[in-house]
C-alpha cells in the first residue's frame, strides 16, 4: 500500500512539473530565462515547482 501511495504522489508531481514546463514555454520570458526555469523544474522537481509557482514567469493572465 505504501508503494502505491508514493507512486501516485510521484505521478502527481510529474504531471505538475510537465504543466509548469508547458507554462514556462508559453510565457513571454526571454529564451535564456525559459531554459533556466525549465532546468530548475527538471533538476529539483518539488522545490523547483514551488519556486516557479511563487516567482516564475507569467503567461497571459486574464482576470
Amino acid at each position: 500500500m505504501g508503494s502505491t501511495l508514493s507512486g501516485l504522489i510521484s505521478l502527481v508531481i510529474f504531471a505538475l512539473d510537465i504543466w509548469a514546463i508547458i507554462n514556462v514555454v508559453r510565457s513571454g520570458a526571454d529564451m535564456s530565462m525559459k531554459i533556466i526555469w525549465i532546468l530548475v523544474i527538471v533538476i529539483l522537481p518539488v522545490l523547483g515547482l514551488i519556486i516557479w509557482a511563487i516567482a516564475g514567469p507569467r503567461g497571459n493572465v486574464r482576470i
